[in-house]
């Protein structure tokens, strides 16, 4: 038997132990469960995928040879197409150009998609549902994922669907042959609204731009902190702020283009390296 002071600690209960014969029938810190009521990696899972792979090659072989590419007429370089829209893939970033400033929403926004993915097993500890769906021990993080997802995929829908002319909106009903008429409402930034609005200097517009910013992250910050203490309290100090500035970093972005849409905003906050 393995000695008990340097045994493995189960993550369902810190308190037991499990020793060299309980590992060899199976159950191992992250699987409880008897070897009767698991089955192998090898070949019984990768065997399935592997049949799931080749019968989803031949869907696309056979979609392909009935159906032809989408491809529009030859390139010219006497004519440019209006609107220039990207692969669907890229139609997301090409949207979030309309609501942030091109650095932001070319290089930050997407690097931080690739980043956050990348540390979110190192962020989520919850040893629940390895191995197996669990939706109830898990609903934050597949809400969160869910949201994050419909997102992208709004603003691909909306890229493809509903921008025309001059990356205009246009409705499935609108004449897309037309060029619609220029809107007369014009964007202003955050600090201009209240400098003109509330007669404050520019300097102290902008400064108080910072506070809101800083309100935003702080009271997302704050709320899971005192409200669901368990929460943090099983992250750590460190993970829970990582985890809740990619949270609200992603919050950010509806927000936005909420304030985009319903105040014609066009930056919340102008910094001298970036503007949101």
């Amino acid at each position: 038997m393995a000695d008990q002071t340097h045994a493995p600690v189960s993550p369902r209960d810190p308190k037991k132990t499990y020793g060299l014969a309980e590992l060899v029938r199976g159950k191992t810190p992250s699987s409880a469960r008897p070897p009767e009521e698991t089955v192998f990696t090898w070949p019984d899972l990768v065997y399935i995928e592997f049949l799931a792979m080749l019968a989803s090659t031949i869907v696309l072989i056979v979609l392909s040879l009935l159906s032809g590419a989408p491809l529009e007429e030859s390139a010219s370089a006497d004519t440019t197409p209006n609107p220039m829209k990207a692969p669907w893939y890229f139609l997301g970033l090409q949207e979030l150009l309309v609501f942030f400033d091109p650095w932001l929403a070319g290089v930050v926004l997407p690097g931080l998609i690739i980043v956050g993915l990348m540390v979110v097993p190192y962020i989520d500890i919850n040893p629940k549902g390895i191995g197996q769906y669990n939706y109830t021990d898990r609903k934050f993080a597949v809400w969160t994922f869910c949201f994050g997802l419909a997102l992208w995929y709004i603003f691909i829908v909306v890229g493809v669907y509903l921008r025309g002319l001059d990356w205009g909106w246009y409705w499935p009903w609108d004449n897309w042959s037309l060029h619609k008429q220029a809107s007369a409402v014009s964007l202003m930034d955050l600090e201009v609204i209240m400098s003109q609005k509330f007669g404050m200097a520019q300097t102290t517009a902008n400064k108080l731009t910072y506070l809101i910013t800083g309100a935003f992250y702080a009271i997302g910050f704050t709320i899971p902190f005192l409200f669901f203490r368990k929460f943090y309290d099983a992250l750590g100090f460190v993970r829970y702020n990582l985890m809740m500035f990619f949270f609200m970093t992603m919050m950010l972005v509806p927000f936005k283009v909420m304030i985009r849409l319903m105040f014609n905003i066009k930056y919340l906050l102008i910094t001298p390296f970036f503007k949101i």
